[in-house]
């Protein structure tokens, strides 16, 4: 089975799965396919995080995390005192780092996967030259990003003809893409990060005033880190470490409700759900202030995680009242949504939790004429001014500063879930700073007995430290449990919906049931 944001895409899995692919194999096609039919987040001038867990039961963690290009400075984008440049790191040619999709998904194919590299890209290069109709959503999201959109010569032909967004409906080929896709297929990620294809996104970044070089794209190299293992009772939750916070902050949060529940799960009535808000209130302190790209520099993991900090953190829990974040110390940062997520997994026990991004929706907007692919913006994940109050008043950490060849902190947290040594649960979600807290629910939820599709389906509610409130989604949360909790002291706001999951679970006989997010249009395909 895969779950994915788009149909077409899932789709494209079960077809790999049909053919004699196995769970990786399914995964990395509908990533590509995502390329090209989920444009906004789909992509292979993007990057990410996916954990696996072969039939045999070892679990693996790969970065394919963005870098910074060499030529990026700590002040690249601050101007006169200090200041950050309006939408210099979010809406430029600056804002574009060192993409590593393309490699990321080719060395999970060579390691793990199974079925030649053409046959698992050749799904993609066919919904890229055929088409595929624009859904109602795209087309939505399309009109809101106009603005971003249209700053692109190249954008604008393709995605808003004539001056308008597509509509729903509309048959949309891109052939640029498809060749770029068909190279990919034929040659390997070499034909991205080397070559006509490197040469013609570097140059198109020179020209309008970016630092990435064909140097950089040559450079880029993924990298296997040893997954982060959570147990808790009979459970094991593994996720991806730094430069992700997903390990951080889930097992902090999970530490925290065993001190103050103990190991049974924790229904998320009022009582659970302040116990858990407060316990994230306490973990995104630490993650915010402290973390970073630990290959760049040095993050007090050990001493962050340590037991008896954490049990020291549940003990401060107030079980009748939130604690004011000024008396939780900690600093806060930014981290754009538009991410997607996809589940992939066959009866076997192989399982791929993927999350891949271009950062803000359709990343930067710049389509590179030529290539057909869209550019990230990634380097606005990292903290453009440690120290400075940012556009939106907020002050980042320096763990998280600009660095030549780092990855900036992220909130992806693909995750996999093991019960007695059995894979149980495959889950993971777009949102940015959101991302481990839904996951987190959607996990509680599945431990305490909902079906997945209720687990995914149910409102969720977020506390990240800074700002000190409680963000409900729109028309979500029950009045009585908002009422519970603002009588507990807490500050709420509402808010667009939250995350957007796709997850499969593992029933006990070994058949598999996969949900995708109402609040998306994805879905669930099985060959």
């Amino acid at each position: 089975m895969v779950v994915s944001a788009a149909p077409e895409a899932s789709r494209a899995g079960a077809e790999v799965l049909a053919a004699g692919g196995n769970a990786m194999d399914a995964a990395i096609a509908a990533a590509l396919a995502l390329a090209v039919v989920y444009p906004q987040a789909g992509n292979l001038a993007g990057g990410g995080f996916l954990v696996a867990r072969t039939p045999d039961g070892a679990v693996y963690a790969l970065d394919f995390r963005e870098t910074a290009p060499a030529r990026a400075r700590r002040d690249m984008f601050l101007g006169p005192g200090g200041r950050p440049v309006p939408k210099a790191s979010t809406g430029s040619a600056l804002a574009v780092a060192v993409p590593g999709s393309v490699r990321g998904y080719a060395e999970a194919h060579r390691r793990l996967g199974k079925l030649p590299w053409e046959k698992v890209v050749a799904p993609a290069v066919l919904l890229a030259r055929n088409g595929f109709r624009v859904p109602g959503g795209l087309a939505r999201e399309l009109r809101l990003e106009r603005g971003v959109l249209t700053r692109w010569e190249e954008t604008r032909r393709v995605f808003l003809p004539g001056g308008e967004p597509l509509a729903p409906g509309t048959l949309l080929r891109q052939p640029e893409l498809a060749r770029t896709l068909e190279r990919i297929a034929r040659d390997g990620p070499e034909a991205f990060h080397w070559g006509e294809v490197a040469a013609r996104i570097a140059a198109f970044v020179r020209a309008n005033g970016g630092v990435l070089s064909e140097e950089d794209l040559a450079g880029y190299a993924p990298a296997w880190r040893a997954p982060d293992e959570i147990r808790s009772g009979s459970f094991a939750v593994h996720t991806m470490p730094l430069p992700s916070s997903a390990g951080l902050v889930l097992r902090s949060v999970l530490a925290q409700l065993e001190i103050v529940r103990g190991i049974e799960p924790t229904p998320l009535d009022a009582e659970g759900y302040h116990h858990l808000l407060e316990a994230e209130r306490r973990a995104y302190a630490d993650r915010n202030r402290w973390l970073g790209d630990s290959d760049c520099v040095a993050v007090p993991l050990a001493a962050l995680l340590a037991p008896s900090r954490l049990a020291a953190l549940g003990a401060s829990i107030n079980p009748a009242r939130a604690t004011p974040s000024v008396a939780v110390d900690g600093a806060t940062a930014r981290e754009r949504e538009e991410t997607t997520h996809l589940s992939a997994a066959t009866p076997d026990g192989f399982a791929v939790s993927l999350t891949t991004t271009l950062n803000g929706s359709f990343g930067n907007g710049a389509l590179v004429p030529g290539v057909g692919v869209l550019l990230n913006n990634e380097m606005d994940d990292f903290a453009v001014a440690p120290g400075v109050p940012n556009l939106y008043g907020l002050v980042e950490g320096s763990s998280n500063e600009v660095r030549a060849g780092g990855r900036p902190l992220s909130s992806m947290a693909p995750t996999i879930v093991e019960r007695d040594g059995r894979p149980i649960l495959v889950v993971g979600s777009p949102g940015g700073s959101t991302i481990p807290t839904t996951v987190l629910q959607v996990l509680l939820r599945t431990l305490a007995g909902t079906d997945l599709a209720g687990a995914v389906a149910a409102p969720r509610l977020h506390h990240q430290h800074t700002p000190d409130v409680v963000f409900f989604e729109r028309g979500g949360a029950p009045a009585p449990l908002l009422e519970a909790l603002r009588g507990r002291g807490h500050v709420l706001r509402e808010r667009d919906p939250i995350g957007k999951v796709h997850a499969i679970a593992f029933d006990a006989d070994g058949r598999l049931t996969g949900a995708a997010d109402p609040r998306g249009w994805g879905a669930p395909a099985a060959p």
